[in-house]
């Protein structure tokens, strides 16, 4: 990527990876059946595609691929597996226990299902973004049904300690249900190994397409039983009917591998650029970082310009770079970020936060050019 504004915000969303296109492209002309035509060579390819997308996804979460559930995204993939579980119960009754912090996605389908009759207990962080388990565990009831907690903040980049709370969960005989949004393709998930029961994520996060995603339901240790969202004809396991989506599927599978051979090395390098970033941003007054420095993903820095005219900084750099102050299904309001107010922020700091966000094709130049223009917009606001 090269021009302006320079692409900072990749938390929302990532460009498709050239090579992700490209295996693409076919399933749009040449190879266009649907999936579930048994009768046809044209069905049979499409199937096959599907087949070996779902095969390289697993691979990339350590899952089975008979464990993948294909919907259009996260926030499908969440409704499912809350609404879900929430609907197969023998009554509207219930208890859901998830963090102040979650995406909306998550919170507010805990809002719907209070709205049905099901008791949610929303965990309140500390100042870094951290959730107490002893409180965790002291919440637990006899009819809680899950705890939804997500593998890493979309807007502070901050890590929950997963094993720690799947353990927790385990021992009390609840369902662990995870927004691994951000997680998958960035650093290494293993949804079995780390006692994770449900998870949920999106291909445009990694740089494949938008509307493609995954519910991934474990099946080592129980059945996990969940009413679908949407009938008509039965797909993915009776769980999510609808044709597939194969060209987006088949770059779904793409970017998984692209992204379990390149893990390693872009964390290096992306820490290496966040932190050229972030340190260069810190040396000034009145700007601190917001969260765990030593507990987050390797290419997000979320700053607070707690200085006179922080909330118009954002605004004064947009021609030069493309930033955020929170979660892009949360910005189409001017409300302070609700993951800042949980940390303890006033309204005004949050609304005076940027979350920057690097990604695959973020340079060291542009992070240079960027620092530059946010000091420049700082000394005009002083």
């Amino acid at each position: 990527m090269s021009g302006y504004p320079i692409y900072l915000d990749y938390n929302a969303t990532t460009p498709c990876d050239p090579q992700v296109v490209e295996a693409m492209l076919p399933f749009f002309s040449t190879h266009f059946g649907n999936a579930a035509s048994k009768s046809h060579a044209h069905g049979w390819y499409a199937e096959e595609a599907v087949v070996m997308a779902r095969e390289d996804i697993a691979s990339l979460i350590g899952a089975s691929p008979n464990e993948i559930i294909f919907t259009s995204g996260a926030t499908e993939s969440i409704n499912l597996a809350m609404r879900g579980l929430a609907e197969v119960q023998p009554s509207p009754h219930g208890h859901i226990i998830t963090v102040a912090t979650e995406h909306k996605a998550v919170l507010d389908v805990c809002e719907h299902l209070r709205s049905k009759g099901m008791d949610v207990t929303v965990l309140p962080v500390n100042g870094a973004g951290h959730v107490d388990l002893d409180q965790l565990r002291d919440e637990i009831r006899p009819d809680t049904l899950m705890i939804a907690a997500m593998y890493a903040n979309n807007e502070t980049g901050l890590f929950h300690p997963i094993r720690e709370i799947s353990q927790i969960s385990r021992e009390a005989g609840v369902l662990f249900f995870c927004d691994a949004n951000q997680a998958v393709g960035k650093i290494p998930v293993n949804a079995r190994s780390e006692g994770i029961d449900m998870m949920a994520f999106s291909a445009h996060k990694m740089y494949g397409p938008k509307g493609a995603g995954v519910l991934y339901i474990g099946k080592r240790d129980k059945k996990i039983d969940l009413a679908p969202q949407i009938f008509g004809g039965g797909h993915e396991r009776k769980l999510r009917s609808g044709t597939l989506n194969v060209p987006g599927i088949v770059g779904m599978g793409k970017a998984a591998l692209i992204c379990r051979d390149r893990m390693a090395d872009e964390s290096v390098r992306l820490a290496g650029l966040r932190d050229r970033l972030r340190n260069s941003l810190l040396n000034i007054d009145g700007v601190r970082l917001n969260g765990d420095e030593n507990n987050m993903l390797a290419h997000v820095a979320n700053l607070c310009f707690d200085i006179n005219g922080g909330d118009r900084l954002l605004k004064m750099i947009s021609r030069m770079v493309s930033v955020s102050n929170g979660s892009a299904c949360s910005s189409v309001t001017q409300a302070p970020s609700h993951v800042l107010k949980a940390m303890g922020l006033t309204d005004m700091q949050a609304l005076s936060s940027i979350r920057f966000s690097l990604g695959r094709f973020t340079s060291e130049a542009e992070i240079d050019i960027v620092t530059s223009a946010v000091c420049d917009a700082i000394a005009r606001l002083r």
